[in-house]
């Protein structure tokens, strides 16, 4: 079959053009090209928050026999808007399908987008299932409920969660999931592509619902892990949180992630099991031993760490500025800054400046996230460094060891220049 993938190169999208490429042509139907070749893999360049008409869709259905559109946002940015990725364009897309006579299209939806929705982001998915649902095709709409691979957003943010010494549940965690790995859910869509009849609407769903708390304790084991105290928040808590998740690009949990959450995710999994034919795989299964258990373990213990260590960072600076400021006497001070030269004006400029500059790196420590800033940090301490070895080699003999300890100071550092997002 000639098949379009839609939003080929997301979690679910681009796991799919991997599966179906053995046995299908795909048109990797993305803004990006795909992140390998393949002779039966072919670019298609799309821009959902333009492509609105149907005329922008009827060029590219020649030759189609299925399509699937597995494209979604969890939140809106810049253009990257609800209306548009999960209405407009998908909408445009189907009434092309149905006049260019598309034999089978698949609707990558969403667990919950029905007539109890409430989130922006159900309700636009439930929008484009109505649309679809009353056009002469023949289609299969699949709600995924959370859907767990190695290299899914949502895995890291729960495997991080589940690694930590103490795992915070907002309120007890009794919030109910169903959880899916993503290779049962792209079985299912290979199977819908290719089967002669196909029902309508599918849950793709774990084979029993969970409470969160379950759900994390499982997934600890899966990597590893011994039992951990779970720690429950209050909710007024979470809900704050959740109120500032939405000032921070990137972050996952904003009010109506956590309206999802909390208004649960389950379905039966009967219908799944039975298109599978087999039962799908529990969370406890998730995580293979062996090579992937280490690699998402360490991931996950790292990313637990690296906030901590961020943050220890910001207090030695903001510390050091405030004391230097003016909690160590300020005598002192310039009887070391004379000894490294400096008297009078140019002590005082030092002083004080070098404080505000602690300060500085200390609020941007905890505010901003770039290489730069840690390429400053670790040119800053070298420096000081240097004119202390130069001018006050003593200091290394200290039995405090306060130059020595700019040693481990620069490897954390360091480690955070190596592990920052480029």
């Amino acid at each position: 079959m000639r098949i379009l993938l839609v939003g080929a190169s997301g979690f679910i999208g681009r796991h799919l053009a991997r599966a179906l490429l053995p046995r299908h042509e795909v048109l990797w139907a993305a803004r990006s090209p795909p992140p390998w070749h393949d002779p039966a893999l072919h670019h298609l360049p799309v821009d959902l928050a333009r492509d609105t008409h149907i005329d922008a869709w009827l060029p590219r259905l020649a030759g189609v026999d299925a399509v699937v559109n597995a494209a979604g946002l969890l939140r809106e940015s810049g253009t990257q808007r609800f209306d548009a990725i999960h209405v407009a364009a998908p909408c445009a897309l189907f009434d092309a399908c149905a006049v260019s006579g598309v034999r089978r299209v698949l609707q990558v939806s969403a667990l919950g987008a029905d007539d109890g929705a409430r989130s922006r982001y159900h309700r636009s998915k439930q929008a484009a299932d109505d649309h679809l649902r009353q056009l002469p095709l023949s289609f299969v709409i699949v709600q995924p409920s959370l859907v767990f691979g190695a290299d899914g957003t949502s895995a890291a943010l729960f495997c991080r969660l589940a690694a930590l010494p103490l795992i915070p549940l907002p309120g007890h965690g009794r919030q109910m999931v169903q959880p899916v790995h993503i290779d049962d859910v792209v079985d299912a869509l290979r199977i819908l592509l290719e089967a002669p009849d196909v029902p309508p609407q599918l849950a793709l769903v774990g084979p029993e619902p969970l409470p969160l708390r379950e759900f994390l304790a499982a997934l600890r084991a899966a990597l590893g892990l011994p039992p951990a105290r779970a720690v429950p928040v209050p909710m007024p808590l979470v809900r704050a949180a959740a109120a500032a998740g939405e000032r921070l690009p990137g972050a996952l949990l904003d009010r109506e992630t956590l309206g999802m959450l909390e208004r649960g995710n389950a379905a039966p999994s009967d219908a799944f099991a039975q298109v599978l034919g087999r039962l799908p795989r529990p969370p406890s299964q998730f995580i293979a031993p062996g090579f992937e258990q280490q690699a998402l373990r360490e991931r996950a213990q790292l990313a637990g760490l690296l906030p901590l260590l961020r943050w220890s960072i910001a207090l030695v600076w903001i510390a050091t500025g405030i004391v230097s400021a003016g909690v160590y006497p300020v005598a002192d001070s310039r009887a070391l800054l004379a000894r490294v030269g400096l008297h009078g004006g140019w002590a005082a400029l030092a002083l004080y400046g070098a404080a505000a500059l602690d300060l500085l790196l200390g609020v941007l420590t905890l505010v901003v996230r770039r290489r730069w800033l840690w390429i400053a940090q670790i040119a800053l301490i070298v420096g000081y460094t240097l004119i202390i070895t130069v001018r006050l080699p003593e200091y290394w003999l200290h039995p405090y060891g306060p130059v020595l300890k700019n040693l481990p100071l620069l490897a954390a550092l360091w480690l955070l220049l190596a592990f920052e997002k480029r």
